[in-house]
C-alpha cells in the first residue's frame, strides 16, 4: 500500500508497516523483549544516578521511546536515560535543588523540556555540523573523566557509605576515599556480587553457552538478562534475610504503582535562565551519543540515518519525557547493540519495550521495593567501566601530542572544574587546537624527480634541484590565520639563499584565498622584486585565479607569472 507522501515524510515508521509481516513481527518481539529486561533495571539505576526516585527512570522508558520510533530514522536505536546524561542531570540541578526533592523533579522536567526545544530548534536551522567541532580525542577525555566522576559517585550505594554532598567532582573522589573505613559489610557483599555476577554474564556467559552447543543467537541473547537475574536475587536476598532492616542494606523502597500522570514543566523566566546552559550542553552531549551509535549501526545495516530527523525525534522524545514525569533522554550504545543482537527489525521494537516496561511499572511496583540500591549501582558500575580507556592518550602521545594534550585537558577539568565547565574547556581545547593547525600549515621545498615531471618534497625523496630557483608548496588554504606563517616561510628561503633569482609558489593545495592571502601576494612580490627575486606561480586553481583578478592583479603577472604546471614554469625559469 502506497502511503500518501506527507505521511512517510512525518512518520518513518509508517513506510515500514506498510510492508510488516510476522517474521519482522517475530523478530521485534524477541528483540524488543530483550531490551525491556535490560532497560528496566537500567532505568531505575540511571534515574538514581541522576537524583531523582528510581520510578522516575521508568516513566522515562515508556512514552519517549514511543514517540522516538514514530519519529525516528534508526531502526534499532534504543533510546532511554543513560549514564552520561544522568550525570549530567545530576551535577547541574544538583547545584540548583535538594535531589530527590519536588522542586529537582520539577526542574528536571522543564530539563528535559528546554533539551527538547533546543534539539529540534537546532535541527530546524541545521545547526548539526556544529558538533563536528568536538574533536575525537576531546570526547573520549570526556567520556574517560564522565565515568569516573559515575563510577565514584556510585560507590556510597555500593558500599553503604555516607559521602556528604559536594560540589565538583574530585570533591566526591576525596570525600569517598576518606569514607571508605565505614563500609557496610553486608552492603558491600551484595555490592560486590552483583559486579561479579554482572562482568560474568557480560565476558564469560556467551563462550560458555557456545561451548555447551547453544545457538550463537540464544548464546549472545541470554547474558543480556544478567541484570534482571541479578535484580532478582538481591530482591529475594532482602526479603528472605531481612538485610533491610536487620544490616541496614539500603533498598529502593516504595514504588508508586499505575503509569505516569501528565506533568507539566516550570517555564518561568528565572528556571529558564538557570537551566538554559545545562539544556543546550544536555541537548549537544545527549545528540552526540545517540548520532554516533545509529551511525554506527545502520553503517553495519546498509541503512541511513538522517543526523536532522535524529535530532528532531530525539527533541520529541526529550519532550515526550518532560510531559510524563521524566527527565531527558538519548540513544545508549549498550542498549542499541542488544537490540541489533536481539533481532530488532523495526521501531516497533522500541514500541514493544515501551509496552513492557508500562505493563511491569502497572504489575510490579511491589517487587521493586526491595531491590538493593547496591545492585542498582553495581549495574551502572559495570556498564560505565568499560568507558574508561587510558589507552587513547597514550596511542595519541605517540601519534600527536596536541590532540594528546586537549585529551588530557578535557579530562582534568571535567575531574576539577566540574562537567558542563569540562565539556566547555574542551570544546576551547579543540577550537585552539584548531587555530593553532589552521596557522601552521605544512610548507615544504620541492624537487622534480628525475627523468619525470612530478615534484616531491626534498626531504623525503631523491629529486633534482636548481641552483637560481626554489620551489616550494603550500598545502592549505591562504587566509588571515596562516599568512604571516607563509610569508615568514618564504622570507626566510630568500634569506637563507641569497643568489636564488626566482621563487617558484606551486599552489596544488591551495583551494581558496582570503583577503589577507591576495594582500600577502601583493606584499610578496614587492618585497622579493626589490631583493631581485621574482614571484611566481603554477597549478594556480580556478577560484584562486578568479579571486586574483578580481582583486585587480594586472595581466601582466597573470599572463607571465602564472603557470599551468610546475613542469613548464621549471623549463622556462631555468631555461638560459
Amino acid at each position: 500500500m502506497q502511503l500518501p507522501t506527507w505521511v512517510r515524510r512525518a512518520s518513518p515508521l509508517a513506510e515500514r508497516l506498510a510492508t510488516y509481516d510476522r517474521e519482522t513481527l517475530f523478530n521485534d518481539l524477541i528483540g524488543g523483549s530483550v531490551v525491556a529486561v535490560m532497560l528496566v533495571p537500567q532505568a531505575m539505576a540511571y534515574a538514581m544516578l541522576a537524583g531523582l526516585p528510581p520510578q522516575v527512570g521508568l516513566y522515562a522508558s515508556i512514552l519517549p521511546l514511543i514517540l522516538y520510533a514514530l519519529f525516528g530514522s534508526s531502526n534499532v536505536l534504543a533510546v532511554g536515560p543513560v549514564a552520561m546524561v544522568s550525570l549530567l542531570v545530576a551535577s547541574g540541578v544538583g547545584t540548583m535543588a535538594t535531589p530527590g526533592s519536588a522542586e529537582y523533579l520539577s526542574l528536571c522536567l522543564t530539563l528535559a523540556a528546554m533539551v527538547g526545544v533546543i534539539q529540534i530548534l537546532m535541527a530546524m536551522l541545521k545547526f548539526g555540523f556544529l558538533l563536528n567541532f568536538i574533536s575525537h580525542p576531546v570526547i573520549r577525555g570526556f567520556t574517560s573523566a564522565a565515568a569516573i566522576v559515575i563510577a565514584f559517585s556510585q560507590l556510597k550505594y555500593l558500599l553503604g557509605i555516607e559521602v556528604p554532598q559536594t560540589e565538583l567532582p574530585y570533591q566526591t573522589i576525596v570525600a569517598t576515599l576518606r569514607s571508605l573505613p565505614t563500609i557496610e559489610w553486608a552492603t558491600f557483599a551484595i555490592g560486590l556480587t552483583s559486579c561479579g555476577l554482572l562482568l560474568a554474564g557480560s565476558f564469560a556467559l556467551t563462550p560458555l553457552l557456545n561451548r555447551l552447543g547453544l545457538s550463537r543467537f540464544w548464546a549472545g541473547i541470554l547474558p543480556r538478562f544478567t541484570p534482571l537475574i541479578v535484580v532478582a536475587l538481591g530482591v529475594a536476598a532482602i526479603s528472605l534475610f531481612h538485610w533491610d532492616t536487620n544490616r541496614g542494606v539500603n533498598i529502593v523502597g516504595e514504588i508508586p504503582s499505575g503509569l505516569p500522570r501528565l506533568t507539566m514543566p516550570d517555564f518561568s523566566i528565572d528556571t529558564l535562565i538557570k537551566l538554559g546552559p545545562l539544556a543546550l550542553v544536555i541537548g549537544l552531549v545527549g545528540f552526540l551519543e545517540s548520532y554516533s551509535v545509529a551511525k554506527a549501526l545502520a553503517g553495519r545495516r546498509r541503512e541511513k540515518v538522517h543526523p536532522n530527523r535524529e535530532m528532531v525525534a530525539l527533541g520529541i522524545a526529550d519532550l515526550g519525557a518532560s510531559i510524563t514525569g521524566g527527565f531527558p533522554v538519548t540513544g545508549g550504545f549498550s542498549r542499541s547493540v542488544v537490540a541489533e543482537n536481539a533481532g530488532i527489525r523495526t521501531p516497533m521494537g522500541s514500541i514493544i519495550t515501551a509496552i513492557i516496561v508500562a505493563v511491569s511499572v502497572l504489575l510490579l511496583p511491589e517487587y521493586f521495593h526491595h531491590i538493593p540500591r547496591a545492585v542498582l549501582a553495581a549495574i551502572i558500575l559495570v556498564a560505565v567501566i568499560s568507558l574508561i580507556d587510558f589507552r587513547v592518550p597514550l596511542g595519541l602521545w605517540k601519534f600527536s601530542r596536541p590532540d594528546a594534550l586537549a585529551w588530557l585537558v578535557t579530562f582534568l577539568a571535567v575531574l576539577f572544574l566540574g562537567i558542563e565547565n569540562g565539556i566547555l574547556a574542551g570544546i576551547i581545547a579543540t577550537a585552539m587546537l584548531l587555530m593553532w593547525r589552521v596557522s601552521r600549515p605544512f610548507v615544504t621545498k620541492v624537487g622534480r624527480i628525475a627523468g619525470s615531471e612530478h615534484f616531491r618534497n626534498v626531504d623525503r625523496f631523491k629529486v633534482e634541484t636548481h641552483p637560481d630557483v626554489i620551489a616550494f608548496r603550500v598545502d592549505a588554504s591562504l587566509i588571515f590565520a596562516n599568512a604571516p606563517f607563509v610569508e615568514d616561510y618564504v622570507l626566510g628561503l630568500v634569506a637563507d639563499h641569497p643568489d636564488v633569482k626566482s621563487l617558484l609558489l606551486i599552489a596544488t593545495g591551495v583551494n581558496d584565498i582570503d583577503a589577507t592571502g591576495i594582500e600577502l601576494f601583493n606584499s610578496l612580490r614587492l618585497e622579493l622584486h626589490d631583493a631581485g627575486v621574482g614571484f611566481y606561480l603554477s597549478d594556480v586553481k580556478g577560484p584562486v585565479t578568479d579571486r586574483l583578478r578580481e582583486a585587480g592583479f594586472d595581466e601582466t603577472f597573470m599572463n607571465c607569472n602564472l603557470f599551468l604546471n610546475a613542469d613548464e614554469a621549471m623549463k622556462k625559469l631555468t631555461s638560459p
